[in-house]
This record gives structure tokens, C-alpha cells and sequence, in this order.
């Protein structure tokens, strides 16, 4: 089993500027190693949410996103399928512990989604328009958002891939995650939607 050999590089220039060495610490493991973890036609999917200081350290490094109200959630995909997988209309919906449905925010907004240094008791996932995005600078504003965010558009048959979807959310016991969108390259058929509960 082996990780898509193309991901880190093209995670990497994702953003310009980021320290390579850095990039490599952080290295998933297989989707089967996960606690949380769904199997629908011979594609796994396995989750974690990093909303502790252990975890964003491994993963961020210095940076912790779930001290500003964003909750990343590791997502890891292995095709044990013949076929290569689109992933490029992949969605990704965070359903809270109290049944309401959050959209990822992209990678490049989650520094103008921070207001303030605290978690947020009535969380939001909506675009930031330009003209509302503060001026100062943002303390998610380094690289590594957006280096860690999932980007892999295919995945070849027996490869896998990882990254990141951003939350504006709560993590409290009782969520789940819910992904869809992920199509056969050959036949453009849909795979069965996964709908995961997060383990608590």
C-alpha cells in the first residue's frame, strides 16, 4: 500500500515559500490504521479531527487552527479498486453534534475566517467576501493551511491520497462526516455516498 507518489510534491507547490523539510514530518498512515474509517466498493475513507495541541503540533507544526475556531479534518482515501477515481467534485460536509450541516471552507479563506483566538459557539462555513477580509495578518496566514489541504483531483487503482478539509466548527461528541462526489474515471458512475461518525 503506498501514498499517491505525486500528492506531497504538488502540496508543496501549493504554496511557494514552504519549508520542504518541514513538509516531510508529516506522513499519514494507511487508511486501515484509522479508527474511523468507512469501506464502500473497495474505497476506504478514513477520518481524524485534529482539535487537540498534540495533533495540530504534528500536523501544523506551531500553528494550531482549532485555537481559532477551525477544526481541520484529516482525510485519507485508498483505492483498492481496478479503476482510477475522480476526485475533483469531491464534497465534504461536516454534520455538527447538533445535526447541522457545515461545508468546508476552502484552503486560502480559512485565514480571513479568524476573528478572534477562541472557539466558535455558532459556527458558519460561508465564502469571506474580499472586501470584508481583514487587513492585518491573519495567524493562519503561513503555509501550511494550505499545504496540508487535500488536493488530489485523481487517484490511481492501489494508490492513495490525503490532506486536510477546514471547518468552521465545534467538535463535540455525536458528529459525522459525509462525502460524496467521487466518480469511476472511465464511467463517470458515482460511487455510493459514505456518511462516517466521527469516533468521540
Amino acid at each position: 500500500m503506498k501514498l499517491l507518489p505525486l500528492l506531497l510534491p504538488t502540496l508543496m507547490l501549493a504554496a511557494p515559500g514552504a519549508d520542504k523539510k518541514d513538509e516531510v514530518k508529516f506522513s499519514p498512515g494507511p487508511a486501515a490504521s484509522y479508527a474511523t474509517k468507512q469501506t464502500n466498493e473497495n474505497v476506504t475513507i478514513a477520518l481524524m479531527a485534529y482539535d487537540t495541541e498534540e495533533l495540530a503540533h504534528i500536523a501544523f507544526g506551531k500553528v494550531n487552527p482549532y485555537q481559532y475556531g477551525i477544526l481541520p479534518i484529516l482525510v485519507v482515501i485508498q483505492n483498492d479498486t481496478n479503476e482510477t477515481l475522480k476526485l475533483d467534485r469531491m464534497k465534504v460536509k461536516y454534520t455538527d453534534y447538533n445535526g447541522q450541516d457545515i461545508e468546508s471552507t476552502p484552503a486560502a479563506e480559512v485565514p480571513y475566517a479568524v476573528d478572534h483566538p477562541k472557539r466558535p459557539s455558532a459556527p458558519v462555513s460561508l465564502p469571506i467576501p474580499p472586501e470584508l477580509r481583514k487587513k492585518h495578518k491573519s495567524p493562519l496566514s503561513g503555509p501550511e493551511i494550505e499545504t496540508r489541504a487535500f488536493v488530489a483531483r485523481m487517484l490511481p487503482p492501489h494508490e492513495s491520497a490525503y490532506g486536510f478539509f477546514y471547518f468552521q466548527a465545534h467538535h463535540r461528541p455525536g458528529a459525522s462526516v459525509y462525502i460524496n462526489g467521487i466518480k469511476q474515471a472511465s464511467s463517470g458512475k458515482d460511487l455510493f455516498y459514505f456518511d462516517i461518525p466521527l469516533k468521540d
